[in-house]
């Protein structure tokens, strides 16, 4: 999925995560159409309903406290779905199917130009500068495979209606202005922008995201599987644009798209929240309705047409010139399975892949893991269900080359083996307890809760099943349970599914060092062509298209053209969640919160002094701890352990600057685990055995862990780029930037690549590593503890009574606190890896986050994002995105880019932005925007667990209630004298940090533009 923003997630309901054409969520539909009428009694009487809409059905969902109203557009046939709850976080989406037949990027393209101004806003920029005059807890808009979606989340009723009115306007009456299409997607343009006699380039938003994107070999091997899985429907095409075939859509293609396919016959419109259905329908059909008719035009994805025996193909993928490509092939296979509308299919498709690969101690992931003809599972690995058909992925990735065949039939084995014997009846019934634990579970910690239920509905619904069924998992539970009465089932299951299935696909990805040099010589050469056709005329047009683009890019719209809310709509003050710590020995902290069955516990542990080399193998030690073995049991019997009494337990370290000064560092560790409410006497017992009795002598499990971890962290660079190279400019400024750079930054996976290599190089090592675990373990132990419990409030005197007298802590009296060498030094870092792109990063030393000052450069982040960082790097520089930041926690002022195609400039941008903040004049509402921004990401809510989870754990660190809004108020007091003042005091040229990632062929040409060369 393409977003707007500069971030990418996922989110799923199965442990299976893997990259695909929907970047950001993995939404996996949980009912089934066989049990879809015994849920639909409606109502005595109808709700509300606006005279220009029919209600056709309501349904109580008891497992989500919520109901679901389905309504149909008399007119233009729109779908709408509400879910109606008692929840003032507000959400809209409207979502269009999109269906493309080339890898151009159409729909991906029509996402960007689409909020580059509408009918009613004729503003250049409405979606980025409604962000700035809003207090939205999300706003953004999504590319899928055949969808685009528009979603939005807001707390404030004024603010939900100012954004419904702009993204109705947007999506239907959209301008697509081809100065926009030119900026957002793609155009050449001369290298010197106004010197015709320079070689041509190109340049678009779009053209460098899409770039970026595809420097991911996880993505090329997604996109290449995907398009041999589909070869005749739109499945087959890249949704989000090949950078080859870019450059071949035209501003009519783009047009004639927008009309067949953003018409209200052709989309789906969902809310969520307790504003009520007919107030969002009025100004639907007041909005833009009313102004359509019916469209006779059906869009819809055909079904693929079978392949009638497996095939296999290969191909390649770049890497470095500087990385060895011995181990670095990809061997993946894939299925296509049935319509994903089926939603009983669906779910036993579900069911088989997660019997398959849930965990370690499932067959086929334990052979993948456990093979050496590989390094780790392939990302790839779980059941795509977001198409119209699904599909079924594994394999293998560190291959090396000629092991093909060995991997296919290895995995073709596993799968014989499962359908001539099954597995033991429990592993089914945990698969079955985990999709129950989270269908309750209330998310909300990363997108809204309404948003992730939406879009777990809407796939149905593009496809014109019944998300309905998606979103009742009930029924469905109890048909599983009676299918998997029958001990044949999952054997029939998997040979129906799989054996049985003649398309199948296998592709072998080789890495090749010399493939990145090739496609930028063939770009080259292609734009060389073009320069050779063109006449005069066509030089004069391009030269005329980069000087109108650079004049609308400059030109100052009226903002007042939004509608707004201002500083008198934030509310005076915020609530948060209210703890109860008990009086006894057993310090244990609770939360009473709206948790729908389930309980969260933790164990809080003060981190203890650690060495040098213990410090470099602690990310590494909380991720064993929780994947291997306990007392007698193996990691195999633990995880199956696991899977049955818990929603997952994990272990993790948290370290923060005092909030007086950020050379003084404190730290703690956090062992995490969840269940429902009636297994928590099981939790517990689960996590104190796994404390107590961790088995570190699993050496070979811990070999495969870290083989794991090396690859996925590799693949996630071109992703995070921007993090990361933040992390770096950060690194000589405060402790624990130093820390974040070395565990979880570059430093970290150049280490982990070190540490990798040494355990291949020396048995050992292992030995030496498992002791370290071992120490750092044994030391943690024995540190002064304490207890999180966080339940419904009427459950939590038994919860307590259940934790206080199962789990006893004992700690030692000679506890000597973590430490961190205090650093203070000026970083200049460049970074090669596999990119298509770069990433920039200059971070300045400020000030801890108790210093009045903290505030004021919180705003100016937003500040110059708003008024300058964005149009000079995303819309002048074609960046996918750049901003700045304060991250207050390590005392440091971060400036940043995403998917850059430059360097050098952008890096001389960071240091206009401090000019223009200081050297022009700037109206109030340029400060109450960015005002407004930070006040909606302070008050943006979490889960009701995530809620009480973050009162407790800031409050360690002395960002307690008080703190927290004492800083709050000062955000809202911040003048534009405050920003000019602190810009002056803290970001001087001479303090500057700089880190930026890039790849050899952009050093060879550019330099290494004074910075210490570094290779990932």
């Amino acid at each position: 999925m393409f977003g707007c923003s500069d971030f990418t997630a996922t989110m799923s309901r199965t442990r299976n995560h893997y990259p695909q054409k929907i970047y950001i969520f993995n939404m996996i539909p949980i009912h089934s159409k066989t049990h879809g009428d015994a849920g639909k009694s409606a109502p005595s009487s109808s709700p509300d309903t606006h005279p220009a809409f029919e209600w056709l059905r309501s349904q109580k969902i008891e497992s989500l406290n919520l109901t679901l109203e389905e309504y149909r557009h008399k007119v233009t046939g729109a779908q709408y779905y509400h879910l109606a709850a008692s929840n003032p976080e507000n959400v809209f989406l409207v979502a269009l199917r999109t269906v493309p037949t080339d890898s151009t990027g159409v729909a991906h393209m029509l996402e960007h130009t689409v909020l580059c101004g509408s009918e009613r806003y004729p503003v250049r920029d409405p979606f980025f500068m409604m962000v700035r005059r809003s207090l939205n807890t999300f706003m953004n808009a999504f590319t899928s495979s055949d969808w685009t979606a528009y979603p939005f989340a807001s707390q404030n009723r004024k603010d939900f209606n100012n954004l419904l009115d702009v993204y109705l306007d947007a999506v239907f009456f959209s301008r697509l202005h081809e100065l926009d299409f030119s900026q957002e997607g793609h155009r050449v343009e001369f290298g010197t922008s106004n010197d015709a006699d320079t070689e041509l380039v190109y340049k678009g938003v779009v053209f460098n995201e899409m770039k970026g994107s595809m420097s991911s070999p996880v993505n090329v091997v997604w996109q290449m599987l995907t398009e041999k899985l589909f070869p005749t429907n739109t499945y087959h095409y890249n949704s989000g644009g090949d950078p080859r075939h870019i450059p071949d859509l035209t501003y009519e293609d783009l047009k004639d798209f927008y009309k067949t396919h953003y018409h209200p016959s052709n989309a789906v419109f969902m809310t969520y929240g307790d504003i009520p259905a007919h107030e969002h329908q009025k100004r639907f059909e007041e909005n833009a309705l009313s102004r359509f008719q019916a469209q006779d035009t059906t869009i819809d994805v055909k079904n693929e047409r079978r392949y009638q025996a497996p095939q296999s193909f290969e191909d390649c993928y770049a890497i470095d010139d500087s990385d060895s490509d011995d181990d670095k092939t990809h061997v993946v296979m894939g299925w296509l399975l049935g319509n994903g509308t089926d939603a009983l299919a669906l779910m036993r498709a579900h069911l088989l892949s997660s019997v398959l690969l849930d965990n370690g101690a499932s067959p086929l992931r334990y052979a993948l893991e456990s093979t050496d003809l590989g390094k780790a599972p392939s990302p790839l690995c779980g059941l795509e269900d977001s198409n119209k058909e699904m599909s079924f992925m594994c394999g293998l990735e560190g291959c090396r080359p000629g092991k093909s065949d060995a991997i296919e039939k290895l995995i073709l084995n596993v799968i014989e083996q499962v359908a001539e014997e099954g597995v033991p009846q429990e592993n089914v019934e945990a698969v079955l307890h985990q999709l129950e634990l989270q269908q309750r579970e209330i998310s909300g910690d990363g997108y809204p809760y309404g948003l992730s239920l939406i879009l777990e509905g809407l796939s149905s619904a593009i496809h014109r099943g019944d998300p309905v069924t998606l979103l009742d998992l009930d029924p469905t539970l109890e048909q599983l349970r009676e299918d998997i009465k029958d001990p044949e089932f999952i054997k029939q299951l998997t040979r129906r599914l799989l054996l049985d299935n003649p398309h199948r696909v296998r592709l072998t990805m080789k890495p090749d060092t010399g493939l990145a040099a090739r496609e930028q010589k063939d770009e080259v050469m292609r734009l060389a062509a073009v320069k050779k056709a063109m006449s005069e005329d066509d030089k004069a047009r391009t030269l005329k298209l980069a000087q109108d683009l650079a004049e609308r890019q400059t030109q100052e719209d009226d903002p007042e053209i939004l509608p707004k809310v201002d500083l008198d709509d934030v509310p005076a003050t915020v609530d948060f969640p209210r703890s109860e710590s008990s009086s006894d020995h057993s310090r244990i902290t609770t939360f009473g919160q709206g948790t729908n069955g389930l309980v969260y516990q933790q164990f809080i542990a003060e981190l203890p002094r650690l060495d040098d080399t213990q410090i470099g193998v602690l990310p590494y030690y909380t991720r064993c701890l929780t994947e291997l073995g306990v007392g007698n049991k193996d990691y195999l019997a633990t995880q199956r352990w696991q899977d049955a009494v818990s929603g997952g337990i994990n272990a993790s370290t948290s370290m923060r600057g005092s909030i007086d000064d950020t050379q003084t560092v404190k730290a703690y560790f956090t062992f995490s685990g969840k269940a429902l409410v009636r297994n928590h006497n099981k939790l517990t017992e689960l996590m104190q055995e796994t404390s107590s009795a961790v088995r570190f002598d699993e050496l070979d499990r811990i070999r495969e862990i870290i083989a794991q971890d090396r690859a996925h962290k590799e693949q996630a660079v071109t992703g995070n780029g921007h993090a990361l190279a933040m992390m770096a400019a950060s690194s000589g400024i405060s402790p624990v930037a130093a820390a974040a750079h070395r565990l979880r930054g570059l430093e970290g996976i150049q280490q982990l690549k070190k540490i990798d290599d040494g355990l291949n190089e020396s048995s050992g090592e292992l030995d030496k590593l498992a002791d370290q675990f071992k120490q750092i373990h044994s030391t943690i132990m024995q540190a002064p503890g304490q207890f999180l419990l966080i339940g419904e409030q009427e459950q939590l005197p038994t919860l307590h009574e259940q934790l206080n007298t199962a789990w006893t802590h004992t700690q030692n009296n000679c506890f000597t606190p973590f430490q961190l060498p205090t650093i203070s030094k000026t970083v200049k870092q460049l970074w090669t890896t596999a990119t298509q792109v770069n990433f920039c990063a200059k971070a300045y030393p400020t000030i801890a986050p108790e210093h009045e000052d903290s505030a004021v450069l919180t705003v100016l982040g937003g500040f110059l994002r708003n008024g300058y960082l964005h149009r000079a790097i995303r819309e002048q520089g074609g960046a996918y995105g750049g901003g700045a930041s304060h991250d207050i926690d390590t005392g440091a002022f971060r400036f940043y880019s995403y998917r850059d195609p430059r360097l050098a400039d952008t890096l001389e941008n960071f240091d206009r932005a401090i000019d223009w903040l200081l050297n022009e004049d700037h109206p109030w509402r340029t400060v109450e925007e960015a005002i407004l921004g930070v006040v909606g990401g302070l008050d943006k809510p979490g889960s009701p667990a995530g809620e009480a989870k973050k009162v407790f754990h800031l409050g360690l660190f002395g960002r307690d209630e008080a703190y927290r809004l004492h800083f709050r108020q000062r955000i809202l007091d911040v003048k534009l004298e405050d920003l000019r003042r602190v810009a002056q005091t803290y970001l001087n040229p001479d303090k500057a940090n700089v880190a930026v990632i890039t790849n050899t062929a952009t050093l060879d040409e550019v330099g290494d533009l004074g910075l210490t060369v570094h290779t990932l």
